[in-house]
């Protein structure tokens, strides 16, 4: 059964939230978590692959050209894959507001969920490596704080980085994403009026 990713609600002081957004309200569990980590939120398309293929976050998104590496590389996943386990990251082939050109590769992972449980990050890490599958960057592990929030602000460029994602190193069930995983959007992110799927098609650029 195709399974959309949840929603990751914003920090409190991401300025890219918009009306249509989600804001955390409450940041205890990262603040009570004994480790968390901070990866570069990357400027793509949300994708799963599962056991059948793949699928943008948007299940019944319509043909696109530039989905079309994704659908090849996930053929490639998708027979080792059990019915109950899936792989999530962000597609970076088309361009969106910020232009890569040094990337590793167009899928870059940052989830691993097995029976609808979120799975810890260095067994994902461990699973990407049996899959050939690239992590999105860690900016930062360690306690949750604002000192470390603050760290990590002051350490994106935020010409060239959208911002970050902060979750919990331990499992935790995906229901409770909200409370276990936040992201921080630099302002204004989105720099064109036009929808990248409607606009030229310009890809990103590989190491």
């Amino acid at each position: 059964m195709l399974k959309k990713y949840g929603r990751t609600f914003h920090l409190p002081q991401s300025p890219g939230a918009t009306s249509d957004d989600k804001i955390m309200s409450d940041v205890g569990a990262l603040v009570a978590a004994d480790e968390v980590i901070f990866t570069e939120k990357m400027d793509g398309e949300n994708t799963t692959i599962h056991s059948d293929g793949c699928h943008p976050r948007s299940i019944d998104a319509r043909y696109h050209s530039s989905r079309d590496w994704m659908k090849a590389f996930a053929a490639g996943i998708s027979p080792q894959l059990a019915e109950d386990e899936r792989i999530v990251g962000e597609y970076l082939f088309a361009r969106h507001s910020i232009a890569y050109s040094e990337l590793p590769t167009y899928f870059l992972g940052f989830a691993w969920i097995k029976r609808d449980v979120v799975q810890p990050w260095d067994a994902t890490l461990s699973r990407f490596a049996d899959l050939n599958i690239a992590p999105v960057p860690v900016l930062y592990r360690g306690l949750f704080s604002e000192d470390a929030v603050s760290d990590v602000i002051s350490d994106l460029d935020l010409s060239s980085q959208e911002g970050f994602v902060v979750r919990v190193t331990t499992a935790f069930a995906d229901k409770d994403m909200p409370t276990h995983l936040a992201k921080y959007v630099r302002e204004g992110h989105v720099q064109s009026e036009t929808h990248w799927m409607s606009a030229e098609l310009v890809k990103n650029g590989l190491l």
